[in-house]
């Protein structure tokens, strides 16, 4: 069994069984691809992915298991590449953050800022998505981090780590009914069309902590947009399409003076932002540095000792006494 073999295993899973896309993801060719896993399966005297002619179209029940140790043992072998970065050059490398449009654009460029001053030989990438996508980008590897605002289902093979927490608000165009009333219900922002973000999809990191609101009440919103991109649903309210419900970090007293922002945490439980680690992974200085400038309570000790809790739960557990800040 060879170290490439299960790369290739691996890359063909991320791929949609797609074996031309793997190879180009490897720079090698297909029909080595295609060899390099025959000869796995009859090592293993196993099918790791069921066929139709020469196309893959499954993986097996024992293929998966062997695709969650090969991706464990990648992971590991990238931790030894970084043990050797880290003692050769401590200040340089690259560090991948998975995150939402609104953390992008409103939270993370003070902090992002602070590292490249710090860090001037690191180099930054970041991908957006919906927080399936995200989560889904740290798991298969592509990135370091993802940074969550929606609750995921439980995982053994990830760290949760709470950074901090924000609150909704409610924009509307001045003048506007709503900025007239003393205090805003749901059953008033059912009245109107509706503005949000993407609302209530079939997301497998599960329903929107918006969407359960409305549900819990009984109501149904009158959804007219959804958008990822918290500056496009803004520009939609100022269209005159309706009002929109969006995190409070998204308004600016300066460049949003033309909207009115209205508090609502009455009806709407805050958001909490979480960094998302695979548990298996090695951390370089510079990433517990980022961590710890991103939510100070996360210090390199607090990071090493949740990575090495047993579940979820006990995750969970170790961080009901401490504070998270809110914003």
């Amino acid at each position: 069994m060879k170290l490439q073999q299960l790369r290739y295993i691996w890359e063909v899973s991320r791929n949609d069984l797609n074996i031309s896309a793997a190879a180009l993801a490897l720079y090698t060719s297909q029909p080595g691809v295609s060899k390099q896993i025959r000869l796995l399966e009859d090592e293993l005297e196993l099918e790791i992915f069921t066929r139709n002619g020469k196309h893959l179209t499954k993986v097996t029940p024992a293929g998966k298991q062997v695709l969650k140790l090969a991706g464990e043992i990648l992971n590991k072998v990238d931790g030894i590449k970084k043990i050797s970065r880290d003692h050769k050059s401590p200040t340089q490398g690259t560090l991948s953050i998975a995150t939402t449009h609104t953390q992008a654009r409103y939270f993370l460029p003070d902090v992002i800022k602070d590292f490249i001053r710090r860090y001037p030989d690191v180099t930054l990438n970041m991908v957006q998505g919906s927080t399936s996508q995200i989560t889904q980008a740290v798991v298969e590897r592509d990135v370091d981090f993802t940074l969550i605002t929606e609750e995921m289902e439980p995982r053994n093979d990830l760290v949760v780590l709470p950074c901090y927490r924000y609150s909704r608000v409610v924009l509307v165009p001045k003048g506007h009914p709503l900025s007239q009333l003393a205090e805003v219900s749901l059953d008033h922002l059912a009245g109107y069309p509706l503005l949000t973000h993407v609302f209530n999809n079939a997301d497998a990191a599960g329903v929107t902590t918006l969407g359960k609101a409305f549900e819990k009440r009984g109501l149904k919103p009158k959804i007219v947009f959804s958008a990822v991109n918290a500056d496009v649903i803004k520009a939609y309210v100022r269209a005159g399409l309706g009002v929109a419900v969006v995190s409070n970090l998204a308004y600016s007293d300066d460049k949003d003076s033309d909207l009115v922002s209205i508090s609502v945490p009455h009806l709407f439980d805050s958001y909490l932002a979480s960094l998302v680690v695979r548990k298996s992974s090695y951390l370089r200085g510079y990433m517990y540095d980022f961590i710890e400038g991103l939510a100070p309570h996360l210090t390199r000790q607090v990071v090493d000792e949740v990575m090495s809790l047993p579940s979820p739960e006990a995750q969970v557990e170790y961080f009901i006494n401490i504070d998270i800040p809110t914003y």
